[in-house]
This record gives structure tokens, sequence and C-alpha cells, in this order.
């Protein structure tokens, strides 16, 4: 029995198919859990408030097409950092909302107060 080209194409596509969505879901999985740890962590980790520096400020702007009907829709979302440097010369960068990141300046000092990887306030020092 030989099938050909086609017959081999019959027995491997279906594997491949199976193993790409396999890979897909794994991937996925992978992601939920290192989301769900890490929201875990910083739930158990103690609330801080240390004297810090903000020394540099990023965005990170992510671009998202879509086609409805015959136009094309583009929706873009933005992610603000900022970076602190703390008394023992550590730094940490840490994401915050738009609104907090506009009021931040680099070189501003102040009181960080964050929780593991979360970001939850900065009291600026006037001098």
């Amino acid at each position: 029995m030989d099938y050909g080209f086609f017959g081999i194409m019959d027995t491997i596509f279906p594997l491949m198919f199976g193993a790409v969505f396999l890979l897909i879901v794994g991937v996925m999985i992978l992601a939920l859990v290192r989301s769900a740890s890490e929201w875990s962590s910083n739930n158990s980790s103690p609330v801080l408030s240390v004297d810090a520096r903000v020394v540099s400020k990023r965005t990170n702007i992510t671009r998202h097409m879509s086609q409805a009907d015959s136009s094309h829709m583009t929706r873009n979302s933005t992610v603000y950092y900022a970076t602190f440097q703390v008394e023992s010369g550590d730094r940490m960068e840490l994401r915050m909302s738009g609104r907090e990141y506009g009021l931040l300046a680099e070189g501003d000092r102040g009181k960080l107060t964050f929780q593991g990887t979360r970001y939850r306030g900065f009291e600026r020092r006037l001098i």
C-alpha cells in the first residue's frame, strides 16, 4: 500500500496540529501559573516604605490591530514603569498607573511604598 505524499500528510498533519495545539495550551497555562504566583507572592509580602530616588521612567506601548468589516481599527495600550534607587544603591523597576507616572519626575526624592513587585505610592520630599 503506497499512499504517496498525500498519504503521509494525512498521517503527519493531525500529529503536528495536535502538538502545536498542546504547545499553545501549555504556554497559556504556564503564563496563568506565573501570574497567579506573582500575585500570591505580592500579597504575602510586607508593605514597605523606604527613602528612594526616581532614577528613570519608561513606557511600553503595544499596538493592537483588528479588522472590523472593511475598516481597520487600531488600539494602543501603554504600560508605565519607574525605576527607583534606594539608600543601599539597589534599584527596582515598578509598574504603575499613568496618573502616578505623570506625577513623577526623574530625580525626585521621597518615600517609596511598595509590596513585593507592586507599586503602592511615592510621597515626594521637598528639599
